[in-house]
């Protein structure tokens, strides 16, 4: 297939494992940031393929582990009203919050409903006036776009019973968050490349230059991860700080203006809590004041309920690449994706499931 056989190409990966080897000389740390080029490293095995010296750790690029447990909680509180239509993206309905998940709540017989887009739940909205229909908005700057144009067309719609729950979050502050940590181990990072697709990576060029890390946008293919790699280990060794772009198919420096636009037009930056990470300054995504009564969480009133994360799970340390998935206590036997204590082992992208997923050490 035109566009991807060649980025599985057994010929052109060798030559890139070859040319790592010939480039390293010594131990380097990278991080790859999205969930989506965990699971491609995992499933082709390209961590046990690379040089000793190269050390991959996996970050917080998995939008559904990241959403904080207060917002899951919420979510399960609203859903279960019995004048709610509540919809979400499939990848959201087992993620746990304190003691439920949205599978849990729609199986007691709330309406539940798996959307493919937001303006399935415009359409919802449009088709059911006499009840209140909310979909959950969750992502990095990639899904953003979708979920703020679905905010606009109620808007211009008049559709006064659609409402979010917005809990977006932005990859930069989250990489400068650790970077600044007294803990981080990590000296270059693959970018993720859908993000960039929208917001380009020009606004990684201060954080590359300010902590002196090379900061690579990568695909998710292994040639693409694995040329991605090799970029990031050719500055690393060079002593040279910035950004080079591997994803020269898809991501150009200023991203998608039009995309960027609309979400400026609907959301604007604030703080925002990461599960397992905590709150890291101007980080997330929020509806405008002037767009307010699109804001589940207001309409709602469900701002003040309590949560209560599993002690044993050590999903936050997991997302900061301080530990690997098969160090935690928990993995392949309190925790599966069956019995799920934290959001990393039930996502698509999430870290632990893709070491459970392709079993990796620690599964018992």
């Amino acid at each position: 297939m035109k566009y991807l056989d060649e980025f599985r190409d057994p010929t052109l990966a060798k030559g890139l494992l070859a040319e790592i080897g010939r480039t390293v000389t010594r131990p380097w740390v990278i991080m790859e940031i999205c969930g989506g080029q965990t699971h491609s490293i995992m499933r082709f095995g390209i961590d046990q393929l690379l040089p000793e010296e190269i050390e991959l750790v996996h970050g917080p690029g998995c939008p559904v582990c990241v959403t904080p447990l207060e917002t899951i909680d919420r979510a399960l509180a609203i859903a279960a009203r019995e004048d709610v239509i509540f919809t979400s993206f499939g990848d959201m309905l087992r993620v746990p919050g304190s003691r439920d998940d949205l599978f849990r709540v729609k199986s007691r017989g709330a309406d539940v409903r798996m959307v493919y887009s937001p303006l399935e739940a415009v359409k919802l909205a449009r088709e059911n006036p006499d009840r209140e229909v909310v979909f959950l908005a969750v992502g990095f700057e990639t899904t953003a776009p979708g979920n703020a144009m679905a905010l606009k067309q109620a808007a211009a719609e008049g559709l006064s019973n659609f409402s979010e729950i917005v809990s977006h979050v932005l990859v930069p502050p989250a990489m400068e968050a650790i970077l600044a940590s007294p803990d981080n181990r990590v000296q270059g990072f693959l970018a993720a490349g859908h993000v960039c697709t929208i917001m380009g990576w020009e606004d990684y060029e201060p954080i590359a230059a300010r902590y002196q890390v090379p900061i690579v946008p990568t695909g998710f293919e292994p040639v693409d991860i694995l040329n991605g790699i090799l970029k990031t280990v050719q500055l690393l060794e060079k002593g040279t700080p910035g950004v080079e772009n591997q994803y020269l198919r898809v991501v150009q420096a200023k991203g998608n203006p039009a995309a960027r636009a609309v979400v400026d037009e609907v959301y604007e930056v604030c703080d925002r809590k990461w599960r397992g990470i905590g709150n890291i300054p101007n980080s997330g995504l929020k509806i405008r004041e002037e767009l307010a009564a699109f804001d589940a969480e207001r309409k709602f009133k469900v701002e003040n309920i309590l949560t209560e994360e599993p002690e044993v799970c050590i999903s936050g340390q997991i997302l900061q690449g301080m530990k690997k998935p098969d160090e935690c206590p928990a993995f392949g036997k309190e925790c599966t994706p069956r019995t799920p204590l934290g959001a990393t082992m039930v996502s698509s992208e999430g870290a632990c499931a893709a070491y459970h997923k392709y079993s990796r050490r620690g599964l018992s």
